[in-house]
């Protein structure tokens, strides 16, 4: 590959790039006029505006990014995550021109794309499964059946979906019709498919995903887990690696499962499968992302790998660089999403300007941004900001650090979820690795928790001001003794 093409935008359209260019390839960004001035179009040996604003009629229209691609001769496209990286017919395009998607082949999006057909497909291998059922459901009082069978409480699920759309939890039988059928309309809405299944909630869940790389020769390896159970809205909001859950057996056992959901859908390149677990640490299939994740450098760093340059390499039909016996976790790390949202307020939406910013320093602290000072925060897109990530020997350490770069981290004109961020590392719960996917809804259903804590820190620092104050009065005071006494 000489030139690739990143269609996507903002930090991961930056994070991209940068390995492109590591590699010695050329690279091409495409934008939205949203994204002119966007750091990202710089940074790229070319750049092409492709639309105005909304993703509709810009990173989601697949004919003016293959035309570009044709016309500046690009030997592959790199999705990035989200837009149309797990989009099948997208794939089948750039096959059928001659172009290669850095990422699986269509038909492996297709199977793992469906939470029915890849239940399905897994099956075969003996990977554990949520107790329910793996087919369609489209009768309220069918789905009735089904939950009494399981028992409540249970969870309707959008068969098409991801990102919580589509997802009802039902805990009574009375609520089961209504739940259903709001399931079902989000469905629709947001997938354009209103198919949904039903199976068994696991109490007291742990959200835990594995890494997982195959290339074109039958080598397949996990690159172990990530633990991303703090979520808001069914979303992940803080991730880290490795899991302070598991053992290195349950790793074991985790880990070659993955593998064999990859087999089963003959899969090539960088893929996540997100399990549950639950109380006693019995673990059950979720789903495959068949893409890079958000979350990515976490892995990258526990690892030392660079792991879009492992896709990149796959996609030029390489061998995998390691094999799972000389892969191994050294450290700890952790990632917090910096979102423009207002935590107080549910975390709605808080667009704005960036007045200031200024990112934490150190060996230790990785920013991967989109973003720089006097910019605006686009209205059309997800609103994160950045990722923040940091290192240590220990858990502990990494979490100590991340509470010193989010205090260094200078962001002002609009809300962040750095304070949420804070709240987390701090709280005991997190910190003694006793969670799930509960947390916000345990310990932070109540906004005055988090104004407490802040409040508690303003009053410290006051203190501390106060103190300090104090003392230099006192000295001062002394100092002025002294030389009274020297004059006398």
């Amino acid at each position: 590959m000489k030139k690739i093409l990143v269609s996507n935008r903002g930090e991961i359209a930056r994070r991209v790039i940068r390995t492109v260019k590591k590699m010695g390839i050329r690279s091409v960004a495409v934008y939205s006029e949203a994204d002119k001035d966007a750091p990202f179009v710089f940074e790229a040996d070319e750049a092409v505006c492709i639309g105005p604003a909304p993703s509709t009629q810009s990173y989601l229209v697949q004919d003016k990014i293959i035309e570009v691609a044709k016309d500046l001769g690009v030997d592959g496209i790199h999705p990035g995550y989200g837009f149309l990286s797990e989009n099948a017919d997208f794939a089948k395009r750039l096959k059928q021109e001659g172009i290669t998607l850095i990422g699986p082949s269509p038909e492996a999006m297709e199977v793992m794309g469906d939470k029915l057909s890849a239940k399905q497909a897994v099956k075969e291998y003996n990977v554990p499964l949520v107790p329910g059922v793996d087919k369609a459901v489209v009768d309220p009082q069918e789905a009735l059946e089904i939950a009494k069978q399981i028992g409540f409480p249970v969870l309707i699920k959008a068969s098409a979906g991801g990102g919580g759309k589509g997802m009802r939890l039902v805990e009574r039988e009375d609520q089961m019709v209504e739940q259903m059928q709001l399931a079902q309309s989000e469905a629709r809405s947001s997938f354009g498919n209103d198919a949904v299944f039903v199976e068994k909630f696991v109490t007291k869940p742990r959200h835990i995903e594995i890494q997982v790389f195959a290339d074109n020769h039958g080598n397949i390896v996990h690159l172990f887990e990530r633990e991303c159970s703090i979520q808001r809205r069914h979303q992940k909001v803080i991730e880290e690696a490795p899991s302070a859950l598991l053992t290195p057996a349950l790793r074991e056992e985790m880990g070659q499962a993955a593998c064999n959901v990859a087999r089963a859908c003959n899969y090539s390149g960088a893929g996540t499968v997100e399990f549950l677990v639950d109380a006693d640490k019995k673990f059950y299939f979720l789903e495959m992302n068949t893409r890079l994740q958000v979350e990515h450098p976490v892995t990258e760093e526990i690892t030392g790998l660079d792991l879009v340059e492992w896709q990149i390499r796959v996609a030029r039909n390489e061998v995998l660089p390691n094999k799972q016996e000389e892969l191994s976790i050294k450290g700890h790390a952790m990632e917090v999403r910096v979102y423009a949202e207002d935590a107080l307020n549910n975390f709605a939406p808080d667009i704005g300007t960036l007045r200031r910013y200024r990112k934490p320093q150190g060996d230790h602290v990785r920013v991967d941004d989109a973003f720089e000072e006097g910019m605006e925060i686009p209205i059309y897109y997800d609103p994160m900001i950045a990722k923040l990530v940091t290192t240590g020997e220990t858990r502990e350490e990494s979490i100590d650090r991340m509470i010193q770069a989010i205090d260094d981290y200078e962001i002002s004109g609009l809300r962040t979820t750095l304070d949420f961020g804070k709240y987390v590392m701090k709280h005991t719960a997190f910190r003694s690795g006793d969670f799930d996917t509960n947390f916000v809804k345990h310990y932070f259903s109540d906004p005055q928790v988090m104004l407490d804590a802040q409040d508690m820190e303003e009053k410290a620092l006051t203190a501390s001001l106060d103190a300090i104050y104090d003392h230099l009065t006192e000295v001062k005071n002394n100092e002025f003794k002294s030389v009274s006494i020297h004059q006398k």
